[in-house]
């Protein structure tokens, strides 16, 4: 049986989004409930799979990573071992920040997040070396204009 989220439910996720370290007494106030329930709302969230972890967003410029790289990949490879030996080159790369299998032209999309030119050429050769691809189309953000994890509830 789905969860059922109701608009109270949906006040506490747009504040969790929007800075997860408040105090239960900050969401309560900010939603118009007391703490209790709004404990109780978050845990039942929780343990329904809608709220999936709590996490830090850090500043990757601020931290030495200051190239996005967007990698577009068309396979000529279907498998299903030579998926299972890609999706696990992928997830043992901390570099690789998003993964997605496009519908179209574009077999598979990342996002990729590292210091310079120089390291993403070298999570290329190691990605290449590890799976067979037929094409790799890399680009650079010049800018980011709006990143956010926020869901429109």
């Amino acid at each position: 049986m789905a969860l059922r989220i109701d608009d109270m439910d949906k006040k506490i996720l747009g504040e969790l989004q929007r800075d997860a370290a408040q105090s239960l007494d900050e969401i309560a106030k900010r939603v118009g409930s007391s703490k209790t329930p709004v404990w109780n709302r978050i845990r039942k969230l929780r343990e329904g799979g809608v709220i999936r972890q709590q996490t830090v967003l850090l500043d990757a410029e601020a931290l030495g990573f200051d190239a996005c790289f967007f990698v577009l990949i068309r396979t000529s490879e279907h498998e299903a071992d030579w998926q299972a030996k890609f999706l696990k080159a992928l997830r043992e790369r901390p570099e690789v920040l998003e993964a997605h299998r496009l519908a179209g032209d574009i077999d598979y999309i990342l996002k990729v997040q590292v210091q310079n030119a120089r390291a993403y050429d070298i999570f290329y050769q190691a990605l290449i070396s590890e799976v067979k691809v037929h094409n790799v189309t890399a680009l650079l953000s010049m800018e980011e204009i709006k990143s956010t994890s926020m869901l429109p509830l």
